[in-house]
């Protein structure tokens, strides 16, 4: 067969990138119906529940009633859910940042990873209940201490992450490199931080799930618009359905952006095989 026949042959039997996307969409739609059923289910048993036993609106609301009033009061938790997003945004991009530099510091200086550990560690055994009112007393009511509050909570898996994957590096690469007199920054680039992008991006799945929740927590210690404002009066009112209806907002915005890193893992490594393939 001729180098152009094989050419044409390849390309009529592979199919376009835009069939390859779709194929990918309609697979990810098939992995995730258990949990779009159970989620169903769950929700049907809870709006029946309401519906046979009478219990108070304002006790139980139905999930159709938070829908709705939701729905209502979109406007609200719309204006609050910016300011979370922008605390949560800002407090993770500073956790990234100091994970990765201490992360480095710690490989590259041995007697710096047993001195900052112990202190990192138990730095994340302090009652975030504790440490918040005393962060808001010191920083104000600003947007610094909800981004402070955000990067304690979610920096530590970060660090352990990248930790460990520098530790996962290959010791004959390593040593090859080492053999040819590559500097130690060399190394590091070139064999021990792309060793550690696996561990790194599940570390920041990790952290991305309490990221959300610590900048609504950071918000109910003091703030002037948040989710968490927006729960603590509804709380005050005794609107339980609202309290809900802004819980489900905080658990979309979660899932976007772990949603997001799952996108940016699969831009930075391709050659990574998804959860279906590995079984």
């Amino acid at each position: 067969m001729q180098p152009d026949e094989s050419l044409k042959s390849t390309l009529m039997t592979s199919p376009p990138p835009s069939d390859s996307r779709l194929a990918a969409l309609g697979a990810a739609l098939y992995r995730a119906i258990p949990a779009l059923l159970a989620g169903f289910a769950f929700l049907a048993a809870w709006e029946l529940y309401v519906d046979l036993s009478g219990i108070k609106p304002s006790i139980l609301p139905a999930p159709s009633r938070i829908l709705n009033q939701g729905w209502l009061n979109r406007e609200a938790l719309m204006s609050n859910t910016w300011p979370t997003l922008g605390a949560t945004l800002g407090g993770f991009a500073l956790s990234l940042a100091f994970a990765f530099v201490s992360s480095i510091l710690m490989d590259f200086m041995p007697f710096m990873r047993r001195a900052l550990l112990p202190i990192f560690i138990a730095s994340q055994t302090l009652p975030l209940v504790a440490i918040a009112p005393l962060v808001v007393l010191w920083f104000g009511f600003g947007l610094l201490p909800k981004i402070l509050l955000v990067a304690l909570v979610t920096f530590f898996p970060l660090l352990v992450a990248l930790l460990k994957g520098y530790e996962a590096t290959d010791r004959d690469i390593a040593e090859l490199l080492n053999s040819m007199k590559a500097s130690r920054w060399c190394i590091f680039r070139l064999a021990r931080l792309p060793s550690s992008l696996p561990y790194f991006f599940a570390g920041l799945r990790i952290s991305i799930t309490y990221a959300v929740v610590g900048a609504i927590f950071a918000e109910y210690a003091g703030a002037a618009r948040g989710l968490g404002i927006y729960i603590l009066n509804a709380k005050n009112n005794f609107r339980p359905d609202l309290v809900l209806a802004a819980v489900v907002v905080s658990a979309v915005l979660t899932l976007c952006l772990f949603g997001v890193t799952l996108m940016i893992e699969r831009l930075v490594m391709p050659w990574q095989p998804s959860g279906e393939h590995r079984r």
